[in-house]
């Protein structure tokens, strides 16, 4: 199995690691970017370092897939409401007739798209280590940090380890994927020193991971506990008080680990090369949902105008206040998800263990060692019209059994979305949109919204089946 390993690893390493051609070209598009960046900057009076930062500084990038990040370090004098707006200044009249979008994370920044190429110009401060003014400051420090410490080879595993994790999709550390970051792959091969012992190392994952590569919390365990309660712990070599996995979800690092797993159990190249997903045609779907035993419930809603951050920040905020509250009118929620197009839908989904409940519920009273609450409980209930059965005695405390106001899930969210949901816990935009145009289905009715949009059906294809592809033989 070694070999085999060994065999796969080096095929996969061949086609990832780009070649003369390819890093003459992104070097020479770099470089002329670099200048003209440096040039806008002297225009404009601002002392800036420019520098091209992340995997093309650091010789980390996948073939056919440079991320190219041109940074301008400004000088710390410039306030920090206006980083973003100088910065943007800047790179739109370095930026030329290219194509551009202004993008934002924590301040704004100007995507570009020259000669087939994605370039980030992003501003940041040229700060002293550890005086962060944005959290951009801290890139150009983890450039020279893995710069120093990662050989050709050690590239070669970090990779290997991106491209695994785009394949098993837990590669991004954007909010939409909540997965593991560029930097965060080259901290985990500089810890474990190779693509093939960091899988083995998260096989064996027991409840929490903590690296602490720089030793700053050396027999300090409590400490680290307190400061960092994920249980994915990469302790920043640049900056202490700063966990480098905090972006990645549980989800996605239980992924991870499932797929390392099953990848040392059966090495193959699907693992880095996904094959194409099933789609069910819309007969079967509608003859799953029928057949499946439980209810998938629909929420769709209409379109959305945020930055992706903000909006998948809402977006699955939004979806755990809506399990919560089926949870609290005692729904059972399978599995849930939520779904954007890049045009104007988005789809929640619940599969319920039952749509429709009895019409009547148990609601439980005060143990009788509490008298007076057993006196109030008693006074509320034993002449109320509305109960059904009861008070009674059960294992030592009161209850009764009442009609349920709501037993059919859709008309449950029809009811606490009606004014769009704030009440419920759903986010500002979703609740606006919701307002708008708000469609709940259930099962087979989801059609419409299946037929014709092909990123749709895939996805569902995929929630329903439930099986990650790199489990199959």
């Amino acid at each position: 199995m070694a070999k085999e390993l060994e065999a796969i690893s080096k095929q996969i390493l061949e086609k990832i690691t780009p070649k003369e051609e390819e890093y003459a070209k992104v070097e020479a598009l770099s470089r002329e970017l670099e200048q003209k960046i440096t040039l806008e900057c002297q225009r404009e009076g601002v002392a800036a370092t420019v520098r091209v930062e992340g995997s093309i500084a650091k010789d980390t990038w996948l073939s056919g897939n440079p991320d190219i990040d041109v940074f301008m370090r400004l000088p710390t004098s410039i306030p920090r409401k206006n980083l973003g707006d100088v910065g943007l200044k800047i790179a739109k009249k370095a930026a030329g007739n290219a194509k551009q979008l202004e993008r934002f994370a924590e301040h704004p920044y100007l995507q570009i798209f020259l000669d087939g190429y994605k370039v980030d110009i992003v501003p940041c401060y040229d700060a002293k280590s550890g005086e962060w003014q944005s959290a951009t400051d801290r890139t150009p420090y983890h450039t020279n940090y893995i710069r120093a410490r990662l050989d050709k080879q050690l590239r070669g595993d970090v990779r290997l380890l991106k491209k695994f994790m785009q394949g098993i999709g837990v590669y991004g550390a954007e909010i939409k994927v909540g997965g593991f970051s560029g930097y965060l792959c080259e901290l985990l091969i500089m810890k474990y020193g190779s693509f093939e012992a960091t899988l083995h190392a998260f096989a064996k994952y027991n409840k929490r991971v903590v690296i602490d590569i720089e030793g700053f919390y050396a027999e300090r365990e409590n400490e680290i506990s307190l400061l960092f309660p994920e249980p994915l712990v990469i302790v920043d070599p640049v900056d202490k008080g700063r966990n480098v996995a905090s972006a990645v979800q549980p989800q996605k690092l239980y992924e991870f680990i499932g797929a390392s797993r099953a990848f040392l159990e059966n090495p193959s190249e699907t693992f880095f090369y996904p094959p194409k997903p099933e789609v069910l045609s819309t007969k079967a779907l509608e003859n799953q949902l029928e057949k499946c035993g439980s209810t998938v419930v629909f929420l769709v809603i209409g379109e959305l105008n945020a930055v992706p951050d903000v909006l998948w920040g809402q977006l699955y905020r939004s979806k755990r206040s809506l399990r919560t509250m089926l949870e609290l009118n005692d729904f059972k929620v399978l599995k849930d998800a939520v779904w954007r197009s890049e045009k104007a839908t988005s789809v929640f989904m619940f599969e319920l263990e039952a749509q429709v409940l009895p019409n009547i519920k148990k609601h439980l009273g005060p143990p009788l060692e509490r008298e007076a609450e057993c006196v109030k409980y008693l006074a509320k209930y034993a002449g109320n019209e509305q109960v059904i059965s009861g008070p009674y005695i059960e294992d030592g405390r009161w209850m009764v059994e009442l009609p349920r106001k709501t037993p059919d899930a859709a008309a449950l969210l029809r009811e606490k979305l009606a004014d769009g949901g704030k009440n419920a816990g759903v986010a500002d935009l979703i609740a606006e949109a919701i307002k708008e145009n708000l469609r709940v289905l259930v099962n087979g009715e989801v059609v419409e919204v299946y037929e014709g949009n092909a990123d749709f059906t895939v996805f569902l294809s995929g929630f329903l089946s439930g099986k990650p592809f790199w489990l199959n033989p």
